[in-house]
């Protein structure tokens, strides 16, 4: 996916770790972490349910070359993309908590509206 941030990583460490963290986003509806990762994996899950709001085979198979997990995909294409039809865009909502205990990063709650 597209970023900005490099977020103190290599390349494939990033890529990996932004996906690993959509994953688990769609899996579980909600994860806590730094505003900027969240900034970040925000995009990259947003553009994952729009592809999937198609629901053909060609945005499937996009959507599995992205998402880790095959059990997580069907329920992006089964559950949660249907639920944004009619909405474009703005599916997750980030809710900053305050800064982080041992280096005060500022943290953050990204969750699917």
């Amino acid at each position: 996916m597209a970023g900005s941030r490099k977020l103190g990583r290599t390349s494939d460490h990033r890529k990996a770790m932004l996906r690993a963290m959509v994953t688990y986003l769609l899996e579980n509806g909600k994860i806590e972490t730094t505003v900027t990762r969240a900034k970040e994996v925000r995009s990259a899950a947003e553009k994952m349910i729009t592809i999937a709001k198609s629901g053909d085979l060609h945005s499937k198979r996009q959507v599995l070359s992205y998402v880790t997990k095959e059990a997580v995909v069907k329920k992006l294409f089964d559950e949660i993309a249907p639920k944004y039809n009619e909405t474009n865009g703005g599916y997750t909502r980030i809710i900053k908590t305050g800064p982080r205990r041992g280096d005060a990063a500022e943290m953050a709650i990204i969750e699917l509206v």
